[in-house]
């Protein structure tokens, strides 16, 4: 249950970032064998760095990531 009262842009940033960090697992855990290597999106990563910049967290990772675990410790 999170314990941090996020403004809407940092939930926001959070959802995006997590968005992004199950694609990036996805395409970690790889492909079948002999298929190309999976791809993130750029529309992905995109949106994950529009978040975080409506958010005023550019910059900031210490803040984000201590917010993130904070909201959702499962994600780290």
């Amino acid at each position: 249950m999170p314990t941090a009262v996020l403004t809407d842009h940092e939930r926001t940033a959070v959802q995006a970032y997590l968005r992004l960090l199950h694609t990036v697992r996805a395409a970690f855990d790889g492909p079948p064998e002999g298929a190309p290597p999976a791809l993130v999106p750029p529309s992905v990563l995109a949106e994950a760095e529009t978040a975080l910049t409506r958010a005023g967290l550019v910059g900031n990772e210490e803040q984000f990531f201590r917010m993130l675990g904070e909201w959702c410790p499962s994600a780290g």
